[in-house]
């Protein structure tokens, strides 16, 4: 399993009147995957986008579409992502009762399977799930909305690096990641960094040049950390 350290910028910080151009320039400037956080105003205080739009975004994806599911209830809306194109699909073990079977429907859509754990859950609430179980999302905000302050989780990454073992399993950190925060993280045993400000800060369409520069600070910062990375 490729363990490197991917940077999924988080589109929710992109120009809303220009996402498929913001697509282009974020993967032009070296971004691994597209982030999308999709919520519901009802599982999170925040409305943003259903399938369709994120069959719009496919268009432009050519890396990892990984589609971030802050909703509930998901079950009824797995298959709908599926085919708008999403390459992950991720839920929330607080979204609902039965999340073993959440992860047995997104894996029937063949499409991976994600799930994603709010900063008051315990790592422990997916030790059960992890051979179903392709991503783990830790929140290091409280999910709802981009730009909040970093809440420390490099201890549950660190446990859940332990019990990951040698699955082919990432794990994602999602909220406040930035070139200060991501070696931590790293050293810790997380693979995938979601940035949504922190990528997006200071460019444009027309001046991308401060995103690949953004990029490039986050993964320095974090590969600098991997040598010391838990095993």
């Amino acid at each position: 399993m490729d363990r490197s350290v991917k940077i999924a910028p988080s589109i929710l910080s992109a120009d809303f009147a220009d996402f498929g151009r913001e697509i282009e320039a974020i993967e032009a400037q070296g971004a691994d995957w597209v982030h999308v956080d999709v919520m519901d105003g009802h599982f999170v205080p925040n409305l943003t986008f259903g399938p369709p739009a994120v069959k719009a975004f496919r268009k432009h994806v050519r890396t990892v579409m990984d589609v971030h599911l802050m909703i509930a209830p998901v079950d009824p809306y797995i298959d709908a992502f599926a085919e708008a194109g999403a390459d992950i699909i991720t839920a929330h073990l607080e979204a609902g009762p039965h999340i073993h079977r959440t992860l047995q429907a997104i894996r029937a859509t063949g499409k991976k399977a994600g799930v994603a754990l709010n900063p008051g859950t315990p790592a422990e609430s997916v030790e059960h799930l992890l051979d179903l179980t392709d991503l783990v999302c830790v929140m290091t905000v409280n999910p709802g909305f981009g730009g909040q302050k970093f809440i420390d989780m490099t201890d549950k990454v660190r446990r859940l690096r332990a019990m990951i073992g040698d699955r082919p399993v990432h794990i994602e950190i999602d909220g406040g990641v930035d070139p200060t925060t991501a070696p931590r993280l790293v050293q810790a045993g997380a693979d995938v960094l979601v940035a949504g400000s922190a990528v997006f800060r200071g460019g444009s369409v027309q001046n991308p040049e401060p995103y690949g520069q953004n990029i490039r600070a986050i993964r320095a910062a974090a590969e600098g950390a991997g040598g010391a990375r838990v095993a």
